[in-house]
């Protein structure tokens, strides 16, 4: 079974020894943008802070979601939905879920699937514009299982602390895949909220994933949800927060996702390579650690996007970027294969790949 209670501590307090399994549960780190609008017409995206996904099926409602300066004392952000288009007629299939997925052999030290599975606790402070409840589920890939439970949401911020049983059943796999999908259900509709929600562990049944209790962020445009301090930890009880290093938190980020951009007036360059001809170059870029797989390329190309340089010519627009090799044993090292929309580098010259002012190149390795 699930236990929930509302608890209050002293939230200040360092923790140590990395035993905090969610990554940038503080909303420190915000790669991609700190604020989107729009949030719901697209599932699978991260519109705001490091980790943080948005999944959503169906529904017409829309909201903004953003990393804010707003949190209990000890901590400086939180992430923020705020419902921006209502939907109050609500279908069958609709689902708004805020989530993380954590990477599988991180969750080794639970022991799922063996005799001395342990239990678990996820805690994280909440508040929102008015009284609301919401149901979280713990949802395990690898077997198609869950567990769920619920929990209040007040104009305060509140701690909230759900323990969950070890599941002596389905082993997580050792590998690099998705474990754990820990996930808010911030609107359902029937297709999620017409069992009984799953407070044991059983196999997934849509219907008893959330309930009818559960509260909707798209019933009206004033509704919004603030959460920080996410923490999921072995053990029957909540701990102090583990306030890390933010350069740690970069890093555990960096795994899954890392953007390189330019915010001043001129090009920025990441690497430098070699012009094999007049529309070609290579280069080798060293990641900060060691990506979870190999990533999708983002850039854009053209005027305002990504360039190439050779000498002291102008730089080059690019019609083309692309990952050209890597390093599979860790994906920490890999060789860039860049055209230019024009025949202007001098072959054999040291070639400078530069990203435009105010543009990027990301690569992605979400889970």
């Amino acid at each position: 079974m699930t236990k929930a209670r509302d608890i209050a501590d002293n939230a200040g307090k360092a923790g140590g020894g990395g035993k905090n399994l969610v990554i940038n549960g503080a909303m420190q780190i915000a790669q991609r943008q700190t604020s989107t609008t729009g949030v719901g017409s697209t599932s699978n995206t991260y519109p705001a802070c490091d980790r943080w996904e948005i999944e959503t099926g169906n529904s017409a409602g829309r909201a903004t979601m953003s990393q804010e300066s707003d949190g209990p004392d000890g901590f400086a952000n939180s992430t923020k939905l705020a419902c921006t288009t209502a939907d109050t007629s609500v279908a069958a299939g609709e689902v708004f879920r805020l989530q993380q997925v954590i990477e599988a052999q991180n969750l080794q030290s639970l022991a799922k699937g063996t005799s001395g599975a342990k239990q678990f606790t996820l805690s994280f402070y909440v508040k929102g514009n008015a009284a609301a409840t919401y149901n979280i589920e713990i949802y395990d890939l690898d077997n198609t299982r869950h567990i769920c439970a619920s929990f209040n949401v007040t104009t305060s911020w509140n701690r909230i602390s759900l323990t969950f049983a070890g599941d002596t059943t389905g082993a997580i796999n050792d590998d690099n895949g998705g474990g754990f999908q820990v996930g808010i259900y911030l609107h359902a509709g029937s297709t999620y909220t017409s069992g009984t929600l799953a407070t044991s562990w059983a196999s997934v049944t849509n219907a008893n994933r959330s309930d009818s209790n559960n509260t909707s962020i798209f019933d009206s445009t004033a509704r919004t949800f603030f959460i920080t301090g996410v923490q999921l930890e072995v053990g029957d009880t909540a701990t102090d927060f583990e306030h890390e290093i933010i350069s740690v938190t970069q890093q555990k980020c960096y795994r899954y996702y890392y953007k390189i951009s330019c915010d001043g007036s001129h090009d920025g360059v990441y690497t430098i390579g070699n012009a094999y001809n007049a529309n070609n170059a290579i280069a080798d870029l060293s990641l900060p650690v060691a990506m979870r797989t190999e990533p999708t390329l983002g850039y854009n190309t053209g005027s305002s996007g990504h360039r190439i340089r050779t000498g002291s010519a102008s730089s080059q627009n690019t019609s083309s970027l692309s990952i050209a090799s890597f390093d599979n044993t860790n994906f920490t090292v890999l060789g860039f294969h860049g055209v230019t929309t024009t025949s202007n580098l001098t072959t054999g010259h040291a070639a400078q790949f530069r990203v435009s002012p105010n543009d990027f190149i990301d690569f992605d390795a979400e889970l």
